[in-house]
């Protein structure tokens, strides 16, 4: 409670100086305005572009890019286009649905192979086979090439406390950074198209990989370890035939977070002509037609679940077979050999006639796209007051004072400010943690942008927070809510951010509050699960304890578990604030504005690069700011 109180007084004196003192040094730039530094990065992005055939470096990028598009080219041909002079794949519609659907059986189970099937089948239905496999292909490539550099990484970090803790600080980087910002350089480096769209998106997929197998590995029993070396194995040994055998079901689970990772950045990678559904969703947007960028958009989200599904029963069937469960394996391998004759069969008719190798054209796929249209269409002209009350409610009433507050203050003012409070939440580290990054941010001369999205962040967590509580709540005290509702925030955890664009823009239009709303559904599932969990694991003798003293069902609430859960808390405001802010700097392309737009403006337009790039370093800093004070404040002792 001791830091509230300094906290407010805080506020209070910034908004006392504030009303003397507003208007002035805030350091803003006109939209189309560069300083010095911006100019020596565009010179910088010119010099090095000028030199691709000459520096070794970008000779390395460029060689890189050229082997990656050649072999998005070779598994193109091969499934998704024609291989000319032949005039379709090598491997029709039907020969991939088929080795597919026996892939998901294989891995897991029948329910999944019929899933794969469906969701098959619905690309080529609703008319986006080749955009759907494309999107397959480069989320494939990033995945594998994560697979190959990531687990001896998970490995050195799960076998070296020492390796972990400089590994550690890298994916942390990785994983603060907003996705959006990784084009920018990757952009620089290996260009636009398929090499760039690869190269982001293994970026972005290879840190949950390397964090949860690695935890896994870590956490092999030592008894069992000590046990295994008594009989004088290698390390190599102990690490092939014990540690990567016992951590199977967590190494799966990593790579199902960094396979959904990869379709998320694969997606978002449209953006700089990176080939898949993206693309068409891109175009929608733009044209802010909801029913056509609705159908691609659904699309993404089925392949999400497909491969979330997959993974997952991949998972458990592992995990089943590890401890004997896994059924009769001679009936097994029977089943096996039949279908994957069938499919090898399907494969050879696909490659022969012409009608199963190129998918049948179909008009559902439009047909949805207007039906879609017309019910959103419905949609704005029922809930379009109350949404634009609510819109105006949040705007005038919340986040226009918050955003004077921040960016009209004069920078001295607001970075005073912001570091006093990092001290009161998080202690000396978090102080020197924010008076590093605001440092860095007035150096890169976007003051102004970054305290505008800096409002947009803070004015979103706020609202995940408020979501998070009530919600988090209602499901740690009743079961049945906790059933009924935590599917749906595990569904949501597998839709890319890209999508939840979609029906916002359409309800709300081209707006910050749009980018807001966005951040605020991305967001709050991750945040009412941390809530909910958290407050799940207060020990029921303390609840009893504090029922017997005549505690109400509110003071139980308030006085027992919400401070007991106090970590959880501070956990789901730091996961919702990177999650809030990736998805302010994806609104950039809807009409967010400042820094997310900044960046968007860098990447579309070379002269721009340099302020792109800033803004770019710009979130970066926002985003370990935010990170280490949350932190920080988690670790502080509540009396503090």
């Amino acid at each position: 409670m001791t830091r509230w109180i300094s906290a407010v007084g805080v506020i209070a004196v910034w908004i006392l100086v504030w009303s003397f003192t507003k208007g002035s040094n805030t350091l803003a730039l006109p939209g189309a305005e560069h300083t010095d530094l911006h100019e020596s990065l565009t010179e910088l992005n010119n010099t090095l572009l000028a030199g691709r055939d000459t520096n070794p470096v970008m000779r390395l990028t460029n060689a890189v890019s050229e082997i990656l598009r050649d072999a998005f080219d070779w598994v193109q041909r091969m499934i998704a286009r024609p291989n000319l002079p032949r005039p379709v794949p090598e491997i029709g519609w039907l020969g991939v649905v088929a080795v597919a659907t026996w892939v998901g059986f294989a891995i897991a189970n029948a329910r999944i192979a019929l899933l794969v099937l469906v969701s098959f089948l619905s690309f080529g239905v609703l008319g986006f086979w080749q955009d759907s496999i494309d999107l397959l292909i480069v989320t494939g490539l990033a995945v594998g090439i994560t697979v190959v550099v990531g687990m001896p990484l998970a490995v050195l970090i799960g076998t070296s406390p020492r390796a972990s803790r400089v590994v550690t600080v890298a994916l942390d980087l990785m994983q603060t950074m907003p996705t959006f910002v990784y084009l920018l350089p990757v952009v620089l480096f290996f260009g636009i198209g398929v090499g760039g769209a690869v190269v982001a998106t293994l970026i972005y997929a290879i840190p949950p990989l390397v964090r949860i197998a690695g935890f896994g590995i870590r956490e092999v029993s030592r008894t069992t370890i000590e046990a295994t070396d008594s009989a004088g194995q290698t390390a190599w040994q102990r690490l092939s035939k014990v540690q990567v055998p016992m951590a199977r079901r967590t190494i799966i689970v990593g790579l199902n977070q960094t396979t959904l990772a990869a379709l998320s950045m694969a997606t978002i990678a449209a953006y700089v002509n990176g080939p898949g559904l993206g693309k068409p969703v891109l175009r929608k947007l733009v044209a802010n037609d909801f029913g056509g960028a609705f159908v691609p958009g659904m699309l993404i989200v089925v392949m999400a679940v497909m491969l979330d599904r997959t993974t997952t029963a991949a998972s458990e069937r592992s995990e089943r077979i590890s401890r004997g469960g896994g059924g009769n394996l001679r009936r097994r391998r029977l089943v096996l050999a039949g279908t994957g004759a069938g499919a090898l069969v399907a494969v050879i008719l696909s490659r022969r006639e012409l009608s199963l190798a190129e998918f049948p054209a179909s008009s559902a796929g439009s047909t949805i796209a207007e039906a879609a249209g017309r019910v959103m269409d419905g949609t704005v002209d029922l809930v379009g007051g109350p949404a634009g009350w609510l819109k105006d409610a949040v705007s005038y009433g919340f986040l226009n004072p918050m955003q004077s507050l921040l960016a009209d203050s004069p920078w001295w003012l607001s970075g005073l400010a912001i570091t006093t409070l990092a001290f009161v939440f998080g202690g000396l580290r978090a102080l020197a943690t924010a008076g590093v990054c605001l440092a860095g941010i007035w150096y890169l001369d976007l003051w102004h942008d970054a305290m505008i999205t800096l409002t947009m962040v803070l004015v979103g967590t706020v609202l995940v927070m408020v979501l998070a509580l009530l919600l988090g709540v209602w499901m740690a005290r009743d079961r049945r809510v906790d059933l009924g509702i935590r599917p749906l925030l595990d569904a949501g955890q597998t839709i890319p951010p890209f999508v939840y664009l979609i029906p916002v823009l359409a309800l709300f239009g081209p707006t910050r509050f749009s980018a807001i709303v966005a951040g605020i559904v991305y967001a709050a599932p991750a945040a009412i699960k941390l809530v909910a969990d958290g407050i799940k694991g207060v020990p029921t003798t303390t609840i009893e304890a504090a029922r017997s003293t005549g505690h109400t069902t509110w003071q139980e609430i308030i006085k027992v578990q919400l401070p007991m859960a106090r970590g959880s808390l501070v956990l789901a405001f730091n996961q919702g604030l990177l999650y809030v802010l990736a998805m302010v700097v994806i609104g950039g392309l809807v009409g967010a504005q400042a820094l997310g737009y900044d960046v968007v403006l860098g990447i579309s337009q070379s002269n721009e690069w340099g302020k792109g790039a800033a803004a770019g370093l710009t979130i970066v800093l926002l985003g370990v700011m935010l990170d280490r004070i949350t932190r920080a404040a988690a670790r502080e002792p509540a009396s503090k």
